[in-house]
């Protein structure tokens, strides 16, 4: 991959907004739209942007899990399926 190939100027998306939305689709790789030299945009086809979302979320649910870790908020596995099973026991024999 070489991202040189996924700049373009703001120009170019003007000019060629469908071959360029066609490159991103079929390469699912990012552009990288500048203007006046700076980068200024990033347009990525919907199921990479999905995916990083899902694995975005997934990080911030692990860095959650590590602070209660930390802050001693955790249970042994063993504990919660007793809970479990005692909770399910008394909601199936009333």
């Amino acid at each position: 991959m070489n991202i040189t190939e996924d700049i373009r100027p703001v120009t170019y998306l003007k000019s060629k907004a469908a071959a360029l939305l066609n490159q991103i689709n079929e390469t699912h790789r990012p552009v990288i739209i500048t203007q006046n030299g700076e980068p200024r945009a990033v347009i990525q086809d919907p199921e990479s942007y999905e995916n990083m979302r899902k694995a975005i979320g997934l990080f911030k649910l692990i860095s959650q899990g590590e602070e209660s870790v930390k802050k001693g908020k955790w249970k042994d596995q063993n504990e919660v399926f007793e809970q479990l099973e005692t909770s399910l026991d008394a909601k199936i024999n009333g």
